[in-house]
């Protein structure tokens, strides 16, 4: 079970998370001895969702001023509406994100998570999964869109919804384990 031992992971996320697709890889990441890293824009607390209803606050670990995609060897989006929605504006999470596609680190990204990769420009040539009601904009940035509970794109592990996490988790912790892709690296 200790096949991610000295792999420290990236979950980036701010107030408004689907609670359950950051708690889970969490948990999974951990169970194989991962080092995680809730990282926010801000210090403090976040506040999760159950999907309208307010969930959990969970500490934030790191600050995003304050790291960079050099200091892990992937990186976690979860989605929700209101969480991916302030990322994917904010420039700071914006070249994050961009950091670990120029490295060729595994990305993971669920539900409303890859609206972050569209707006960090990444997504040209992929093949991606999402929440379907977010399909356009990821096509309009490039991407091929498949309905599947997981797709895996050369390191860029993403699911659609909760119900997928079970299968998101165990690519996630699989394309971690591998390490690098050097196809990972963004189109130019």
């Amino acid at each position: 079970m200790s096949h991610l031992t000295g792999k420290r992971v990236a979950i980036l996320a701010t107030d408004g998370f689907e609670q359950s697709e950051l708690i889970e890889p969490m948990r999974a990441l951990k169970e194989h001895d991962a080092q995680v890293d809730v990282v926010s824009l801000e210090s403090g607390r976040i506040q999760g969702f159950e999907h309208f209803d307010k969930g959990d606050e969970i500490p934030v670990d790191r600050v995003l001023s304050d790291v960079s995609a050099q200091d892990y060897d992937a990186l976690v989006i979860p989605g929700g509406l209101f969480n991916p929605d302030a990322l994917r504006v904010d420039d700071k999470a914006l070249a994050f994100t961009r950091g670990f596609f120029e490295a060729g680190k595994p990305v993971g990204a669920i539900c409303h998570g890859p609206w972050v990769l569209a707006n960090a420009d990444v997504l040209k040539g992929r093949t991606i999964t999402s929440v379907p009601n977010i399909r356009k904009d990821l096509e309009n940035a490039g991407a091929t869109w498949k309905d599947d509970e997981v797709v895996v794109d050369k390191g860029l592990v993403t699911s659609r919804t909760p119900k997928d996490l079970p299968a998101f988790c165990a690519k996630l912790v699989e394309e971690i384990a591998e390490g690098k892709h050097g196809a990972q690296r963004r189109s130019a």
